[in-house]
């Protein structure tokens, strides 16, 4: 029987080999790998509690795994035939995003892996946004961006049959693997050349940045990879003293105790030169760096609280003032993990220890009372999914977008389904499973 190297293995050596590219491509990114790497050293040497925890629910290993990527597309069949290659990688779409609210003209999901066991093996996923063509106002436009578009091939050839292949035989040997990773590479690599001339450019530059950068090139470049930091509040602050221009604010909720959620900073995209297919020269500002730090994924009344409270804050230009004014904001909101557990704010993950695996315990036994008997262990499950609100002002700080105003058109997940052909997996419904299998596991109802 022919062996076949796993969707694991494959996303692992896909991550790799998409982070060495961009670190060519993008040099200050690997400068801001490094000094996320010091920064989590740091962390380490001084909480041997938190270097304990992380061994223990195996989180160690894989804190130095790049955690996500972004991309953007402009048709149904780019999305349709991702949605094929990462699933050829065990990555799955997870989440519907709507940006238009917050300025940015897509609607998104994240293709990830979804089995406990995929994540630790390597989390890494893409934010994966569709433009869209119906926010652009003008109708010649839009219809000449359309035809922009359709013309296009962002796969190679080679790139295609192979996900063929491995749909009729179900894997790839050693050797067609190598060779589907280089080629699906490809689609994700920068082009200096434009697929437009400089007027056609300025004029979708014009109605949104976003609409250009999405349009105007022959692939679907990556535009930010992102390391996971245990401190982003000091990488922040040592990102200027490598050469490095951080965005204004951290996004996302505050420093805490227990992390929640996501909290996400990044260097300024890069103005980088361009040559129209007229001959003529000029610039492109898109691709950046972001850090990311994680914090336990909340329940579905956890978000509804997170979500009231991100609204009372607002945002602010300066990161000290906002991160106090966030801080006193969300006092509101239990920063201790019993509470987040009694009052089912946050998810986790239970497992026995070794006196909990020898001693038994009826099925309905008190949670928090086999915890403090030292018998049950509940770690917060990390959270592998996205803020939109955070999402939005990433980009539109890297797009040079400032008080962008909302799209009013509301966006359809039916139709963004129809477009990806197939079905978005709810996120909650993966953290409620996980949590639920874990219990199940320890023999609790």
């Amino acid at each position: 029987m022919q062996k076949f190297v796993s969707a694991d293995a494959l996303r692992e050596r896909f991550s790799q080999a998409m982070s060495a590219m961009y670190q060519q491509e993008v040099p200050q990114y690997g400068t801001l790998l490094t000094l996320v790497a010091e920064v989590n050293q740091q962390v380490l040497a001084q909480d041997s509690a938190l270097v304990e925890r992380l061994t223990a629910a195996d989180e160690l290993s894989r804190l130095s795994v790049e955690r996500h990527g972004a991309i953007r597309v402009g048709s149904a069949q780019e999305l349709n035939t991702l949605r094929q290659l990462f699933a050829i990688m065990g990555m799955y779409p997870v989440g519907y995003y709507d940006l238009a609210p917050a300025g940015v003209p897509v609607h998104s999901t994240a293709f990830r892996p979804v089995a406990a066991d995929a994540l630790r093996r390597n989390p890494f996923r893409l934010f994966t946004s569709l433009l869209r063509l119906e926010l652009i106002e003008d109708a010649a436009l839009r219809q000449k961006a359309q035809s922009i578009l359709a013309a296009r091939e962002i796969f190679t050839p080679r790139c295609l049959a192979l996900i063929e292949l491995h749909q009729q035989q179900g894997g790839f040997d050693e050797q067609t693997a190598a060779e589907f990773v280089r080629e699906a590479l490809e689609t994700f690599r920068w082009h200096r050349q434009t697929t437009v001339d400089r007027a056609t450019y300025y004029a979708l530059h014009q109605q949104h940045r976003l609409i250009a950068d999405v349009v105007c090139f022959p692939g679907c470049h990556i535009n930010h990879l992102t390391p996971r930091t245990l401190d982003i509040d000091r990488a922040q602050a040592l990102m200027p003293e490598r050469g490095i221009v951080p965005k204004a604010i951290i996004e996302g909720p505050p420093r805490r105790q227990v992390p929640i959620l996501l909290r996400q900073t990044s260097f300024k995209a890069l103005e980088e030169p361009v040559t129209f297919c007229d001959g003529g020269e000029g610039s492109h500002t898109a691709r950046f760096g972001e850090i990311e730090q994680r914090g336990v994924a909340l329940t579905p009344a956890g978000r509804q609280r997170y979500d009231s409270l991100l609204t009372q804050a607002g945002s602010g230009s300066d990161n000290q003032q906002h991160q106090q004014h966030l801080a006193d904001i969300f006092q509101d909101f239990p920063d201790n993990e019993r509470l987040l557990r009694q009052q089912q704010l946050a998810w986790f993950e239970y497992r026995l220890t070794e006196k909990g695996r020898q001693q038994g315990f009826p099925p309905d036994a008190d949670k928090e009372a086999l915890i403090d008997q030292g018998l049950l262990v509940a770690d917060p499950q990390i959270y592998e999914d996205f803020l939109p609100v955070s999402a939005a002002g990433i980009f539109q700080s890297n797009l040079g977008e400032q008080a962008q105003e909302s799209f009013s058109a509301a966006a359809s997940r039916a139709s963004f389904e129809e477009a990806l052909g197939g079905a978005v997996i709810d996120e909650m419904t993966l953290y409620e499973a996980r949590q639920t299998a874990s219990l199940q596991r320890c023999g609790l109802s």
